[in-house]
């Protein structure tokens, strides 16, 4: 799971697939009608080239020349209406199902592809932060039970920068066939008004898949930092505004929006350190390069147990099992620093709803995976409950995040380049 597939290949060798199907229908429908004479037989190569085109969705009309050579719409309608020719117009009957038994198997009106074969081959799915990250590695957890349900191999490809927007727009432009799919977390929601040029709409050029997990939040700092409490660290920022280096993922990435709750309650802009995802921004931080972020439990939880940085509180309501000595931020006296980073997977506006459900039932079987759960809860957090492992809870979610997290940023001024 550590390179994708080239994409030129990947295409040929489904094409390779469906031809191959498509020639052993052919073979089998004309076995089944060898006793037909040579008359309504010569449709068949008409049909084959209508199945054909249903894999294209450029093409959505039956040419001339193939209705021409099954004698032609008033020619086979005589051929039915003549008593003398009943015998005939059995055997007719015959082909006509037969052919509607091939298009069938060759995915007539599935979006474009056969949606029923699905998948075909490799599957992948863009993380649009680094490797290492929390969302890499709630991706990369899911992926191997997804991977054994669906019978292929999926690759976790990162393609890290602007908040996650440059991966998120490679998926809305993919080839909408399930094959490229996205991980993304609560910045797929502050991404429209962070980004006045954004070059895709969340609602409108994405299909949700279902919701995967929403992890909590931890503020850690390097462990030379002077704080030691949550109340220490905002006194300390406070007093320390034009020194401090505050950490994150970039602009609209989950670390950055935990960080304007910080500045908020402290009242001052502090140094912003963007990096290309929380995982080089941790490093940075246990080797002392900056001063303080905020983090997902999935990234924080190995460092906090192994001592490697100073935590001071967790930005949910409640208190968590893989942490249960560290405070809440309203423990601390900080209600308003609370915020969870959901997960969701995605695929391209135009995917067919076949493959979207193949990859929901695929999804919800992941979640339950004993691994998963324990893996899940060693890492501060757990899969949603499964009324949430659907594309109509998904699209709730993303609605009511877009309408929460709008104003908030465009009260700060805040504006992704």
């Amino acid at each position: 799971m550590n390179s994708a597939p080239d994409p030129g290949s990947q295409s040929e060798r489904r094409q390779r697939s469906r031809f191959l199907r498509l020639v052993k229908h052919r073979s089998t429908i004309l076995g089944a009608v060898g006793s037909i004479d040579d008359g309504p037989r010569r449709g068949l190569p008409a049909l084959l080239r209508l199945c054909h085109r249903s894999h294209n969705p450029r093409m959505t009309h039956i040419d001339r020349r193939d209705r021409s050579e099954d004698q032609g719409d008033e020619q086979m309608h005589a051929d039915l209406s003549t008593p003398r020719r009943r015998g005939h117009r059995i055997r007719i009957l015959a082909v006509v199902a037969a052919g509607l038994a091939l298009l069938a198997a060759c995915g007539q009106g599935g979006g474009g592809g056969d949606a029923s074969a699905y998948p075909e081959d490799s599957i992948t799915i863009t993380v649009p932060f680094s490797a290492g990250g929390p969302t890499d590695t709630v991706t990369r957890l899911v992926a191997k039970p997804m991977s054994k349900d669906l019978g292929q191999e999926i690759v976790v490809k990162n393609v890290e920068g602007a908040g996650g927007t440059l991966g998120a727009g490679d998926v809305a432009n993919a080839e909408p066939d399930g094959y490229n799919l996205l991980m993304h977390h609560i910045g797929m929601s502050t991404a429209p008004a962070l980004y006045p040029d954004l070059a895709y709409d969340p609602l409108k050029d994405f299909k949700t898949i279902g919701l995967v997990t929403t992890v909590p939040m931890t503020i850690v700092s390097n462990k030379d930092f002077e704080p030691n409490n949550l109340e220490e660290l905002i006194t300390y920022v406070k007093a320390n505004a034009d020194k401090v280096t505050l950490a994150n993922a970039g602009v609209g990435a989950a670390s950055h929006l935990c960080g304007l709750l910080i500045e908020q309650a402290v009242g001052a802009d502090l140094n912003e350190v963007p990096y290309d995802g929380t995982g080089p921004a941790l490093t940075d931080l246990v080797g002392g390069q900056v001063d303080f972020m905020c983090d997902q439990t999935t990234n924080t939880v190995p460092q906090i147990e192994g001592d490697k940085v100073k935590a001071f509180a967790v930005t949910t309501p409640e208190r968590i099992d893989a942490l249960p000595d560290l405070q809440t931020t309203e423990e601390a006296g900080q209600p308003d620093i609370k915020v969870g980073v959901w997960h969701g997977l995605y695929a391209p506006a135009e995917t067919p709803d076949e493959v979207v459900k193949a990859v929901t039932d695929a999804l919800a079987k992941a979640l339950k995976d004993p691994e998963v759960v324990k893996k899940f809860a060693d890492l501060g957090t757990k899969p949603v409950p499964e009324d949430q492992v659907t594309p109509e809870a998904h699209t709730k979610l993303l609605m009511e995040q877009i309408d929460l997290w709008t104003p908030v940023i465009e009260e700060a001024g805040v504006k992704g380049s």
